[in-house]
């Protein structure tokens, strides 16, 4: 998924790739007035592409070092929508990020998008795991007011409706927020760990 502005990099990149199903969708906007936002752009992709699976969604401004196999995996035996949750003993970066709240089977209570008062060490990055039927929910949710810029509004509204799980992260992730965590980010990566 890419605004318009940059959907020519991304196709011209996945051309380079012809060994690797990959499908760039342009949302059709280009400036912050007219973005979707996440929320609608996830809605848009299942539009345009005729989807109708489960499927995995991940921010593109994250590296991880860690294989999504088990996330998978973890998602199919809970047969629910998953998301994934760190730990983070930092109030100051939760309130920047989605925080969850979790019971003893790794079942969503409550989830808060950016909160002044974090009710919890949880943090979820933007890693989901929707169940075919919850990604069919999505208008529903953006239709009861969930909101649509930040992915995990949709998670916040969703662990309301129906029972979600979140599976503890295995591994890091690194967050691409500007050129100077790009350069960290180049400078610490040692790719994906068994």
């Amino acid at each position: 998924m890419s605004n318009h502005k940059f959907a020519c990099h991304f196709t011209e990149w996945a051309a380079g790739r012809p060994d690797d199903k990959i499908t760039v969708v342009d949302d059709e906007t280009s400036t912050n007035e007219t973005r979707l936002g996440a929320v609608r752009d996830i809605k848009f992709a299942i539009d345009s592409l005729g989807l109708d699976d489960d499927m995995l969604v991940i921010a593109g401004d994250n590296v991880l070092d860690f294989s999504l196999v088990r996330f998978i995996e973890y998602s199919r035996s809970k047969e629910t929508s998953c998301v994934m949750r760190f730990y983070e003993p930092s109030e100051d970066r939760l309130r920047k990020c989605g925080v969850l709240e979790v019971n003893g089977n790794d079942l969503i209570l409550g989830m808060q998008e950016k909160p002044t008062q974090p009710r919890s060490h949880w943090c979820c990055p933007p890693f989901y795991y929707y169940t075919r039927k919850d990604a069919a929910r999505i208008p529903d949710g953006i239709a009861a007011g969930c909101g649509t810029d930040a992915p995990g509004s949709y998670i916040a509204w969703l662990a309301t409706q129906v029972p979600v799980h979140a599976m503890e992260m295995p591994g890091h992730r690194f967050d691409i927020g500007n050129l100077e965590s790009y350069h960290s980010v180049c400078e610490q990566y040692n790719g994906i760990s068994g």
